[in-house]
This record gives structure tokens, C-alpha cells and sequence, in this order.
């Protein structure tokens, strides 16, 4: 049988058509073909159309030949209508206009917060956690692991509350009592199956948000808190920013490929540099006492816990068989998508400010 113009080339994946029983004493690619019982009632001289199901909507224009169907030498991928707003879709498959409006504006909406009242951004940065704790949540129940949430919200809003008024101890002990609080709570809840996995995945958030939320109120809490944050928050959007740029038009070495197919060690280098620069500049220029060799520290030791957590939460999203953890910033996907690395960078951010510009409170 004649191929149809769907037919120019058969695309990968697709088997050829076989022959029909009219067809068979006919050789392939010689001849024309003998009309099927099937296609007894075309019209003569015009080529039978090829359904939708056959062609698979993939004709792409060609050259006529006479009463033949059009052939091509392009193949049917180069001449596929593109689909809406596919112009604006980057090399990474993330709309990049709709994604970096919306990183803008949550920027904005921080520094807003972090400027005016300090305390304001504590507020923020506890609704950004509970969203994240609502995300994980649901994308653990894909496993049938049930997290016990009402404690877990207790001390995520606890927790950052006492690491501000009273610091680390009081933190410590927080977290310690959310996650007694939690296995507590999923033994009253009931039944005894499934018991381990469900407080397994209550430690780990408990761990994971509760206190992390705690070390950043912990960077917030001195007089020059909100510089602190900045220098914390720049040094890990430097990171991603690096890395997408890096990744995206140098990338060939694949960093990770069974967590994380698009990240790269090119991506990885352009982070480090751009964690570098902000954090030597940033350090310098806003703390009393900061060198720029603390920013340089700071910003290497960054990349590495940026990427871990970045790479975390891939894992996590692998296992669990998701795509994204939720889909509340268009461009982004979910709040823990957004979070990953922040979570991650918090600890040695603060640990390492905390040696080279002490706090005084």
C-alpha cells in the first residue's frame, strides 16, 4: 500500500502498517497497490485519506506527485505545529517568563515583610512551612503513609516562636516535644499497622520543616537579623540561578541522572560561583565585621547543601512518583519545590555566620 503523507517517514516508536489482503501479492515499494475490500467505494484517482487513528494526526506537508500521495524529506517532528505558549517554554521544560514573575514577587512580598516588621516575616515564612507540611503530606499519603498533622502544626508554629524569644534551647526542646507529640498522636489515631512508617514520616518532617523553621528564626532574631536573611536567602537563589544558566547552556556531565536526569556538573560549578560572589559581596557589605573571605566560605559551603536538598527532594518526589510536591506557584510547582535548598542551607548558613560575625541579641 501507498504510504500515506502521516506516513513520510514512519516515526519512531511506530510500527509499519502491514500489508493489506489485496496487498500481498504486491511487492513492498513497488507498484501501486491493489484497493482493498475496504476501499472498493473511493472514488477513482484520488488516494483513500488515512484515518486519524492510522496516521496518528502526524501528516506534515510535502511534494505532490501526480495523483500519488505528498512525500517529504523532512521528517514529520520538524514541520508539528507548535503547541501554545511552547515559545516561551525554556531548554528545562519550566515556562521562564510566568516562573520568574512569580520568584519576583514572592522576593518582593519577603523583603517587605523583612524590612517593615521583622516579625512580620516570621508570620510569612510560617505559612510558606505549613504549606510545605500540607504538601509532604499529601505526597507521602501516595504511599499510604499518614502523617499525624495537627502536632506537627503545633510545633511549626511553636518552634520558630521559641528559637526568636528564647533561642536554641528552647528550640531544641520545641522540635523534641512536636515529634513526641506526634507519635503520641498517630498511637491514639490507631491501628497498630502501619504505625513505624507513619511516625517515621512524622520525625522526618518534624526534623526536615519544624526545625528548620527554628534556624531561621534563630537568623532572624539579632539586631542585624534581617540582613542575615538576606545574605541567606541570596546565597541560595544564587545557587539555582548559577546552576539553571550554567546547566542549561554548558551542561554535558550528568551530576545525577538516576535522581535528577537534568542536573549537571557544569550546572553545579555555575552555582558555586554565582554562591560565591553573592555571599563574598553580601557578607561585606551588610555585617559589621564581615570579610569577604566569610562570604566566599559561606557561599561554597552553600552550593553543597543547596544541591543536597535540591537533590533530597527529587529522591523523594521518585519514590513517591510524582512530578511535582503540589502546584500552588504556577512556573514553580509547589511550595517544596521552592524550598528545597532553603531548607537544606539554613543550618550552615547560621552555623557559619554564628562563628565568623557573631550575634548580639
Amino acid at each position: 500500500m501507498a504510504p500515506s503523507e502521516g506516513d513520510a517517514g514512519t516515526p519512531s516508536g511506530r510500527e509499519p502498517a502491514t500489508p493489506s489482503e489485496g496487498d500481498a501479492g504486491t511487492p513492498s515499494g513497488r507498484g501501486p497497490a491493489t484497493p482493498s475490500e475496504g476501499d472498493a467505494a473511493a472514488p477513482s484517482g484520488r488516494e483513500p485519506a488515512a484515518s486519524s487513528s492510522e496516521s496518528g494526526g502526524d501528516a506534515s506537508p510535502g511534494k505532490a506527485t501526480g495523483t500519488g500521495p505528498a512525500t517529504s524529506d523532512t521528517p514529520p517532528d520538524a514541520t508539528a505545529p507548535k503547541t501554545p505558549g511552547s515559545a516561551k517554554t525554556s531548554r528545562t521544560g519550566r515556562n521562564l517568563p510566568l516562573a520568574i514573575g512569580v520568584g519576583v514577587a514572592l522576593g518582593a512580598m519577603v523583603l517587605a515583610s523583612l524590612y517593615y516588621v521583622k516579625e512580620l516575616f516570621l508570620v510569612v515564612m510560617m505559612l510558606f512551612l505549613l504549606q510545605g507540611l500540607r504538601e509532604l503530606a499529601e505526597a507521602f499519603s501516595a504511599r499510604s503513609i499518614r502523617i499525624p498533622l495537627p502536632p506537627l502544626h503545633a510545633g511549626m508554629v511553636a518552634a520558630p516562636l521559641a528559637a526568636y524569644v528564647w533561642g536554641p534551647e528552647a528550640l531544641v526542646a520545641a522540635v523534641a516535644l512536636a515529634i513526641l507529640a506526634s507519635l503520641v498522636w498517630r498511637m491514639a489515631e490507631g491501628p497498630a499497622e502501619g504505625y513505624v512508617p507513619d511516625a517515621t514520616a512524622a520525625v522526618f518532617a518534624a526534623g526536615y520543616l519544624v526545625l528548620m523553621g527554628g534556624i531561621v528564626a534563630l537568623l532572624i532574631a539579632p539586631g542585624d537579623g534581617d540582613h542575615r536573611i538576606v545574605i541567606f536567602i541570596a546565597v541560595t537563589i544564587a545557587s539555582d540561578i548559577g546552576g539553571y544558566f550554567a546547566g542549561t547552556f554548558f551542561g554535558r556531565h550528568k551530576l545525577a541522572p538516576t535522581i535528577s536526569p537534568k542536573k549537571t556538573w557544569e550546572g553545579v560549578t555555575g552555582s558555586a560561583l554565582a554562591c560565591m560572589l553573592v555571599g563574598a559581596w553580601l557578607v561585606w557589605w551588610l555585617l559589621d565585621g564581615g570579610a569577604v573571605w566569610h562570604g566566599v566560605v559561606i557561599g561554597a559551603a552553600a552550593v553543597v547543601t543547596a544541591t543536597a536538598g535540591d537533590l533530597i527532594v527529587s529522591m523523594l518526589k521518585r519514590d513517591l512518583g510524582i512530578k511535582d510536591m503540589g502546584s500552588l506557584l504556577p512556573g514553580h510547582g509547589g511550595v517544596m519545590d521552592r524550598l528545597d535548598s532553603l531548607v537544606a542551607t539554613a543550618p550552615v548558613v547560621w552555623l557559619l555566620l554564628e562563628v565568623f560575625v557573631p550575634s548580639s541579641q
